[in-house]
This record gives C-alpha cells, structure tokens and sequence, in this order.
C-alpha cells in the first residue's frame, strides 16, 4: 500500500498549493477519500497515512467494511443517493450524509438517529443543471433547508454538488463559484452554512479557489477502482442509476 501514501502525499501538496493560491489555509480543507470499492485494508493504509475522513456510497458496501475497520476513529460520510429503504443503517452509522435532497428523507434520518449519538451532520445536494443528477434545484434549498433546521437529530452544515459531466475548465469552475453565492445567500437569509462539498479528483483545485471545505477524490488517492466483485449499483427509484457521489 506504498503506492496510497505517496499518492495522498501528492493530493496534500496540490491541496496545500490550491488553497495557497486562494488565500486560504489549507487547515480549512478536508479531504474525504473516497473508499467505495476499495478494499478494507486499501482504506486502513490511507488511515495509517494520515486520512481520517471516508465516503461511501453503497450502503450494502459500506457496512460490513465499518465493521472490519471498528477498532479506526474514522469518520465516515454516505456520498450516494439516498434509498428510503436505506436511512436507518445511514442514519445509525455515518457521522456525515452529503446527499440530502429530500424532506421525507431528512425526516427519516431525524428519527432514525439513535437518541444518544450526535446530530447528524448533513449537506443538501444541489443539482445546477444536469437531469441525470439528483439534488434540488437553486431556488428550492431555503425551502429544504428550513425544514432540515426543525429536525432535531439532524445538523445542516452546508451544500454539496457534482458539476454537470462534459464541462470545461471554466464552466465547471461558474458551477462552483454559483453554489458558494448560493451558500453565502442562505447564510445572509439566517442559516448556519459553513461547509461546501464540492471538488473530486479532476477538479478540486478549482473547487478549493471558489471555497471548497470537502473534497471527494478517491481515484488520485486510491487509483482506478477495483470493479470485478464490487456490488451493483443501489438502484433509486428503479432507474437503475448509479448513485452521485465523487472520485
């Protein structure tokens, strides 16, 4: 696992060189790697290497590698789309949900939070533009914001989004530059928004410039994901859509 260190190394740097070149510290970026298909042990020698913070996407995955991974003080983010029939592992297991876009299942993971643990930590997925993606539209985060505030058991941190596929440089760069005025809006209307989740392995530099505090990357990290005996896709609506998540 020589290779996940000296490729986490390299991510650092970039990190460090992007949020220099923003005027920011890099202290205030937090890189959640992305371990889905990747095997239990990829994940323990990223966590030797210094990352605390992992994304998954498939819960029927992430389970029983948590399981495996027990004994680490890791901290564990669901970056796919959410399953109504899946809230209550999501619920009882990840410390943060990326992908929240819907009321009915903001309201599960509220009530499905057990009583002694922490607020859940979540982020509202906000599609700009592309109908192969979840997430809400601009105009309707407030909305979904106001009534993930009156849910007790959960914490709202923020938004998320995945920039539509096929952009350039610059076009990718106007999405994540709209979703910090987006946050800065909602902040100025009342809500407590620190964080965006935005920035994958392609694109995180650019993300970090426009006010990134989460970025995804797991195939700079990782390498190319292992796809023979990884699991299907969880389906979401009967679609048959891979979940939006990071790389």
């Amino acid at each position: 696992m020589t290779d996940i260190t000296e490729h986490l190394s390299a991510v650092r740097e970039r990190v460090r060189v992007a949020a220099e070149r923003a005027g920011r510290n890099a202290d205030e970026i937090t890189i959640v790697a992305v371990s889905k298909q990747q095997p239990a042990d990829a994940v323990q020698a990223a966590y030797r290497a210094g990352l605390r913070h992992f994304g998954e996407s498939y819960v029927q995955e992430a389970l029983p590698k948590m399981d495996a991974l027990r004994s680490l003080d890791a901290v564990w983010h669901f970056i796919g789309r959410i399953q109504a029939n899946k809230t209550r592992p999501i619920a009882e297991r990840f410390q943060w949900v990326h992908t929240l876009d819907r009321e009915r299942i903001a309201r599960r993971l509220s009530e499905q939070r057990p009583f002694h643990a922490p607020p859940l930590n979540v982020l509202i997925q906000v599609n700009l533009g592309d109908p192969r993606k979840a997430g809400v539209a601009s105009d309707e985060a407030a909305g979904l914001a106001a009534a993930i505030v009156r849910l007790p058991k959960l914490e709202l941190r923020g938004l998320m989004t995945i920039p539509p596929a096929g952009l350039d440089e610059r076009a990718t760069t106007t999405c994540f530059e709209r979703l910090a005025k987006l946050r800065d809006g909602l902040e100025d209307a009342g809500f407590s928004m620190r964080d965006l989740s935005m920035g994958m392995s392609g694109d995180f530099e650019a993300a970090i410039a426009a006010g990134a505090t989460l970025v995804r990357i797991g195939t700079s990290i990782f390498g190319e994901r292992q796809a023979p005996g990884s699991p299907a896709p969880e389906r979401a609506g009967g679609n048959g859509e891979a979940p939006d998540d990071g790389r």
